[in-house]
């Protein structure tokens, strides 16, 4: 993904409010499904780490992108933002 790609998908998510929340329970395979699935129907999404969640965000980042096959957009604070083009029904055009 070029700089370019990145801050044009940055754009987008600022928009866009978190779909899912990691707690103290972290990731589960459960959790990375879904996530999978978000990616499938949205390509951009955003993750909000709770409080009580002990886990780095980034590491968490680093660890859903790897499992999802998707791509970090950015990880400000407790908010992460992934990416990952949809399959069956593109919707955003990267340039």
């Amino acid at each position: 993904m070029t700089t370019k790609q990145r801050a044009f998908l940055k754009g987008l998510a600022m928009n866009i409010d978190p779909i899912y929340q990691i707690g103290k329970a972290s990731i589960t395979p459960e959790f990375t499904e879904g996530i999978k699935e978000a990616l499938e129907a949205r390509e951009l999404i955003k993750v909000s780490v709770l409080k009580n969640c002990a886990d780095d965000p980034k590491e968490l980042a680093n660890i859903l992108s790897e499992r999802t096959g998707s791509e970090i957009v950015q990880v400000i604070g407790k908010k992460i933002v992934l990416y990952k083009r949809s399959k069956k029904n593109p919707k955003i055009e990267l340039k």
